[in-house]
């Protein structure tokens, strides 16, 4: 019997993970396939994108990963990479609010209070805020909704203040997004589920996430989050290594998805054609109406809006920095129009990133109503993120060097209406184009871990069709 492909378009973490599975399913049931992989640029890893510059390990992308979620540690575990995990320094965060720096009140999850003293204990709030706030275990469980934005919801259950000026910059910051127009259910509907249960916020993240009592082990030391020695690149170069000879095809992009009997046709935009028995689409949404163009139902996915941001990497000699505070970092509370979203002190969150004796500072830029900062030169949008930290700390000269990444219209958003959306999509292709799937950030989850686990079930879907 002669070998058939199964493509994988993309070569970000959704495709490289999904081609991993693909590949050792394959060789371990001695099945008549092999993967092809085609990048239409010249690298693999999407957005993973690690620099290395005069000692300091620069992450231009993600910075890191969630250690509570399945699929990283078993890809982890797999690659056998235990030994060049990291983890990183916890300490004190931060929420910049009226030109100053707050302490992240202790008693919260993901921004969202959790006990009173989250809400008694900071100056975020004014008393009005506090009293707002604290009335929302007293409110009545809204009536059961399957989608509404978790601004909506939020703003119901908090108030105003406590969602522009905690919940928001945690929850919104995440995604890049506007917190009115997110879909809580695409996003967050943990908090909706604890709301019906307990017919409270506070009450049911105390249920489910109850305070260490007297005599409970210590956890270990490190936090939650994790990276390799050498940068989170070094998951790609590794999934790379396990792909067969072969399989990847980079600096080329496929123009055209093309039905042929039972199997399907890519053409390349080499001119090439190539047979698939069943094809993964793991680009971002915005490229698949293109491929898929003689199928109207493909351009509802141009409903997903995409937007741009960046962040702009400093290297200091310390004694250029004054910043006494002990933490990783801060949130900018949604309010003004200062231009950052976020500062993440690098070299406090990561020590191992930078040199003995130096300071380096990742500052994030973009909000969806927010998108004139692309139109600056790097040198403008370095001088104006500086310009915005100068408010919470003394910085006595010009950084030793920047590094600034745009992302262009590369944060797909999770507006109200997005899954009911992307499950018509999926409802038509899989009527229409039976084998052919589209799997990554835009639909199922931005984070890596998500985008790993979509990959992996994409896999696994590839191969029960083929096997049909």
């Amino acid at each position: 019997m002669s070998t058939r492909n199964i493509l994988i378009i993309g070569g970000g973490i959704t495709g490289l993970s999904a081609a991993f599975y693909l590949q050792k399913e394959i060789q371990r049931l001695n099945l008549p396939y092999q993967v092809k992989l085609i990048e239409a640029s010249e690298r693999l890893g999407g957005k993973i994108r690690t620099m290395k510059r005069d000692g300091y390990t620069i992450e231009q992308g993600p910075d890191s990963l969630l250690s509570r979620k399945p699929a990283i540690m078993e890809l982890t575990k797999e690659l056998g990479l235990q030994q060049e995990m990291i983890f990183n320094e916890t300490g004190q965060s931060y929420i910049l609010a009226d030109s100053k720096l707050h302490k992240m009140p202790a008693g919260t999850f993901m921004g969202v209070p959790k006990e009173e003293r989250a809400i008694l204990e900071t100056e975020i709030f004014t008393e009005e805020g506090k009293k707002r706030a604290l009335a929302e275990p007293a409110i009545e469980k809204g009536e059961q909704a399957e989608e509404q934005s978790l601004g909506r919801f939020m703003r119901r259950r908090f108030g105003d203040e406590a969602v522009n000026r905690l919940i928001s910059p945690m929850l919104s910051g995440i995604h890049s997004g506007d917190i009115d127009e997110m879909s809580l259910m695409a996003t967050y509907p943990l908090f909706y589920q604890l709301e019906q249960k307990y017919g409270s916020v506070m009450a049911g993240l105390q249920a489910s996430f109850p305070p260490a009592q007297a005599g409970d082990k210590p956890k270990k030391a490190g936090g939650m989050f994790f990276s390799f020695k050498e940068g989170l690149e070094t998951l790609i170069y590794h999934l790379e290594e396990e792909l067969a000879d072969g399989t990847i095809l980079l600096e080329t992009a496929v123009e055209q998805i093309e039905k042929k009997g039972q199997s399907y046709e890519a053409v390349l935009n080499n001119g090439d054609k190539l047979e698939a028995a069943a094809v993964i689409i793991a680009t971002q949404h915005t490229a698949v109406p293109a491929m898929l163009s003689g199928y109207p139902f493909a351009k509802e996915l141009e409903q997903i809006p995409a937007i741009s941001t960046a962040n702009v990497v400093m290297a200091f000699d310390e004694a250029a920095i004054e910043n006494e505070l002990e933490g990783t970092g801060f949130q900018v509370a949604r309010e003004g129009e200062i231009e950052m979203t976020a500062c993440t002190w690098t070299n406090k969150k990561w020590p191992t990133t930078t040199p003995e004796g130096k300071v380096l500072l990742r500052v994030y830029v973009g909000q969806p109503h927010k998108q004139e900062f692309m139109e600056l030169t790097d040198d403008e949008l370095t001088a104006s993120v500086l310009e915005d930290l100068q408010q919470v700390m003394t910085i006595k000269s010009d950084p030793e060097f920047a590094v600034v990444t745009r992302w262009k219209n590369a944060r797909p958003q999770y507006n109200v209406g997005h899954n009911e959306l992307v499950a018509r999509v999926r409802e038509q292709l899989a009527s229409e184009l039976a084998g052919v799937q589209i799997a990554g950030s835009s639909y199922d989850g931005a984070g890596i871990p998500d985008c790993i686990a979509n990959g992996k079930e994409a896999a696994i879907e590839a191969l029960k069709y083929v096997k049909q």
